[in-house]
């Protein structure tokens, strides 16, 4: 479904991203952990567009995304949930969710989305008529998740969607991936939470400075001494 073949992304002088080789099969969860810095951000950003490699390919569903504009990526059955969540804080929460459909003509399909939304996350459905800025960092990042869902897509990219939660939150926000993928939505996890990461996903890429230092089914990685003692504090 995704496939990215010795990718190189600079910004000026610096080389953030060597040669990077990843595969996301369709109905997998791909996790990419790595410490703060290693470059996993930038790697979503270049699949989506936002940043320009420097080399390399990525094909997404036969489509080579070096080629393609961001704006057309998205039609492509590919949603990006953003580090930082950036929901649209002077829009209620039904307005947020109604800008994930703007590629969208089908209202009658679009409300039904909605609705299936707010079946997922009820808080959202009791607040859907407030200011998105004003809800919780947990229910910023289930409109972020839902927002993503109104499109459609076939795969999804979530960048540290655990970030500044509770203990509590986090097991939930993980619950809700863990859902989604089981609607068939294909998921490529980039996390800091290394265990929970790697507990949900089928494989995992273990990114340093900007190169793939180890890969392979995740429960391995999650056993692995080395993981262990680099990102599981163990």
């Amino acid at each position: 479904m995704l496939e990215l073949k010795n990718v190189n992304v600079s910004y000026g002088a610096i080389h953030a991203i060597h040669d990077v080789s990843l595969t996301v099969n369709d109905g997998e969860i791909v996790s990419l952990i790595g410490a703060n810095g290693a470059g996993k951000t930038t790697i979503l950003h270049t699949i989506t567009g936002l940043k320009k490699s420097s080399g390399g390919s990525i094909i997404y569903d036969g489509h080579d995304l070096t080629k393609t504009e961001p704006s057309k990526i998205i039609t492509l059955g590919m949603a990006h949930v953003p580090e930082g969540r950036h929901i649209f804080p002077a829009m209620t929460v039904a307005e947020n969710l109604e800008m994930g459909a703007y590629i969208r003509n089908d209202k009658e399909e679009i409300q039904k989305s909605i609705k299936e939304v707010f079946e997922r996350f009820p808080r959202l459905k009791e607040r859907r008529k407030q200011l998105a800025g004003t809800l919780s960092g947990g229910e910023q990042q289930m409109l972020a998740v839902g927002r993503a869902l109104m499109s459609n897509p076939k795969i999804i990219l979530m960048d540290e969607p655990s970030m500044g939660l509770s203990p509590l939150l986090v097991k939930e926000i993980f619950q809700i991936i863990q859902e989604v993928h089981k609607q068939g939505i294909t998921v490529l996890l980039v996390e800091q939470n290394a265990k929970m990461a790697l507990s949900i996903a089928d494989r995992a890429y273990v990114l340093e400075t900007g190169n793939i230092a180890m890969s392979g089914d995740a429960k391995e990685l999650l056993n692995d001494e080395k993981v262990k003692k680099a990102y599981l504090g163990l």
